[in-house]
């Protein structure tokens, strides 16, 4: 009954952030820092699998590594995922990481599993309008990525990002807090790229070698570790 409830309080909680009649089309960044090692995470990760189905909103599950020792070395961890975790806790002047945490355009500390909170932040970001203009087009092998020039005040230092993902992915966990449970890991970060820093002094234009069916997405962020101008996804 438990596990019923959850499931049905988590897609009450999507259903409540209500998708923006007339909004460009920018999704809200949300960023998950999960561990197949953590037994207080799958309910994050159902969390990132429902908000996977929403055009407006870019869940992005980076699995880290600092709970393989307990017993269960996660498939998808990369030591990058967490000194991207790491990274932004140091910029919110934070002295702990934790899983599962998620962080909303850069800017926002969640608890990832508390399906409420992760709601109203998300509502408060959903239909918002994007403080530039992203776009990208994907032609066989090759990603083009425009923006044009920021407004003046606007300009500063930016990172541009490509990150691959894998869609979907169901593990069996046979060790570990987890052990014989199977779940549904959705939009796991393969590898984030930096294609660029940029000033937006001038136009942003790129072309970039995009081998392979992963979807993409780009990520423009105030660097280091801040707020997400924009992003856009290059499926």
């Amino acid at each position: 009954m438990r596990l019923i409830s959850l499931s049905s309080l988590i897609f009450s909680a999507i259903c409540a952030v209500s998708s923006p009649v007339a909004a460009e089309p920018t999704p809200v960044v949300v960023e998950l820092f999960t561990s197949q090692g953590c037994s207080s995470c799958p309910p994050a990760d159902e969390l990132v699998k429902r908000l996977s189905e929403r055009e407006d909103i870019l869940p992005l599950a980076f699995h880290v590594d600092y709970w393989d020792y307990i017993g269960w070395a996660d498939v998808f961890a990369d030591p990058a995922h967490t000194d991207r975790q790491r990274g932004y806790a140091q910029v919110g002047g934070r002295n702990m990481i934790y899983t599962p945490q998620m962080i909303v355009m850069g800017r926002e500390d969640v608890v990832g599993a508390d399906v409420m909170e992760v709601s109203e932040v998300l509502g408060s970001y959903v239909g918002q309008k994007p403080k530039m203009h992203l776009t990208v087009a994907r032609d066989s092998e090759t990603l083009a990525v425009r923006a044009p020039e920021l407004p003046d005040g606007m300009s500063g230092q930016f990172r541009v990002q490509l990150v691959r993902y894998m869609p979907l992915k169901r593990v069996e966990i046979k060790r570990g807090e987890l052990a014989g449970n199977t779940v549904d890991y959705a939009n796991i970060v393969e590898s984030v790229q930096v294609l660029t820093d940029w000033t937006g002094a001038e136009p942003l234009e790129l072309s970039v070698a995009l081998p392979g069916d992963l979807p993409a997405a780009v990520l423009v962020q105030e660097w280091p570790f801040g707020p997400i101008l924009a992003a856009a996804r290059a499926d």
